[in-house]
């Protein structure tokens, strides 16, 4: 049942075109929304881990997808058919940024969906009204309405117009399955439609990977971002049908014109993206904890997987405590890909960076125009008279929405407004084989 109330180097472009032809022929307060969002980064308190992808499907209609694996659903035979259904409870409140936040459109739909319906993955679709040219914050509730649990996120889109990402839609070649993700492996075919510019040519815009580490949060340096021009621009003949691929690491934009820079942007993060399973893909990672001397050494070892259980071996002493370190600093490297990555991998953001070293936040305030995220310290005892009171205390760490062509998942650390972040302390704590908390420091 449903029910609807009103309202992303020449070898490399070689290789896909190649592909495509032959299948053809401390400091600040938080932001100003009080309600703390800290769940939505943390996988233990989690109901799902939800995919999202925005289309807009006319001038006044933009529609909103929300995908959810089937094995997160919970199902119950608890119903009058006796039959074994999940029941959802998807809410919308769309909010114009462009007019100050108002509220734009809302909209409610109920599921009850049996095993054979929800497939592997079941898209719930939303349509919503928007306006070119504006930008929206959609706030999106997931309910299961057998357990009672909610699901709460924000979904930041723009529609500018004809050459918006939101103008494509990509599925798997093989399975015509719908895919919200624009991260792409190297053996995956996919197909790009565009129902409503229907081009004759695409336009394909190739960037190398960012690979840089980011600096440490009291470190004020610049972002490392994308080259602004790529390294290669390649016109593909278009056809919805057409498989493609795109083997190379790095950022492929594909445009409808040769002199427009926006468009789908479709990333490479490497093989195991967004997991890590190879010693040559935990490496790198290592390199907020390693000194510059025991990465070389680690990169350039013979044998990569004994170089790396010998740098955690060398950080415990223990074999059992070495396993334990490695599983909670690779969880939060996955995790800090599949939250943050955007136009490079997750664990390279200043986000993934702050969540691999901390772990999740324990406040997260979010605004149209970024998130802070708070890490409770030791509390503070203070006596009045004879009564004492504890108060908490957070350091804050401040992100801004960073605005350009190939993200909206892009957030920049405010660095200037986190003076004093304990950095060297958790470092120093990590290797000496101890899992750092602000609120423990010792």
């Amino acid at each position: 049942m449903l029910r609807r109330q009103t309202d992303k180097a020449a070898a490399v472009i070689a290789a896909v075109i190649m592909a495509a032809l032959t299948w053809s022929c401390t400091v600040s307060q938080p932001a100003t929304d009080t309600k703390d969002m800290s769940y939505i980064y943390n996988p233990a308190r989690n109901v799902y881990t939800p995919s999202f992808a925005v289309f807009d499907e006319g001038d006044e209609t933009s529609v909103l997808s929300i995908g959810i694996r089937r094995a997160e659903f919970f199902f119950s035979e608890a119903n009058p058919k006796g039959e074994s259904m999940a029941s959802m409870l998807i809410s919308v409140r769309l909010y114009d940024n462009t007019m100050g936040g108002s509220l734009a459109d809302t909209a409610v739909y109920k599921y009850d969906l049996t095993r054979e319906q929800a497939g592997g993955e079941y898209i719930f679709r939303v349509p919503l009204k928007t306006t070119i040219g504006s930008s929206y914050t959609a706030e999106v509730k997931v309910i299961d309405l057998i357990r009672q649990r909610t699901l709460q996120t924000f979904i930041y889109f723009e529609r500018t117009g004809k050459y918006s990402k939101h103008n494509f839609n990509i599925r798997d070649h093989f399975s015509k399955n719908e895919l919200l993700t624009r991260v792409v492996r190297k053996d995956q075919f996919i197909n790009i439609l565009s129902p409503s510019l229907q081009p004759d040519t695409l336009w394909l815009f190739y960037y190398a990977p960012v690979k840089a580490i980011p600096p440490s949060p009291s470190t004020v340096l610049p972002e490392v971002t994308l080259a602004p021009e790529p390294e290669a621009i390649v016109p593909i003949v278009y056809s919805d049908t057409l498989p493609i691929m795109f083997p190379g690491e790095g950022i492929y934009l594909l445009s409808v014109d040769s002199l427009i820079r926006e468009g789908l942007v479709l990333g490479n993060f490497g093989p195991d993206h967004p997991s890590m399973t190879s010693p040559e893909t935990m490496i790198p990672p290592l390199a907020y904890l390693a000194t510059p001397e025991e990465m070389d050494a680690m990169l350039a070892a013979e044998k990569p997987k004994l170089a790396l259980d010998q740098f955690w071996l060398d950080r415990t002493g223990s074999i059992e405590r070495s396993k334990e370190l490695i599983r909670i600093y690779y969880n939060r490297t996955l995790f800090s890909n599949y939250y943050f990555s955007s136009y490079k991998a997750g664990w390279l953001t200043d986000r993934g960076m702050v969540y691999i070293i901390y772990g999740p936040p324990d406040k997260v305030y979010k605004n149209a125009e970024g998130e802070s995220w708070g890490y409770r310290q030791p509390q503070v005892k203070s006596r009045w008279g004879s009564q004492y009171t504890y108060e908490d205390q957070y350091l804050w760490f401040n992100f801004r929405r960073q605005k350009n062509i190939f993200s909206d998942n892009d957030f920049v650390l405010n660095r200037a407004s986190t003076p004093v972040s304990y950095w060297d302390i958790a470092v120093a704590r990590w290797r000496e084989g101890k899992v750092f908390r602000l609120d423990n420091p010792e």
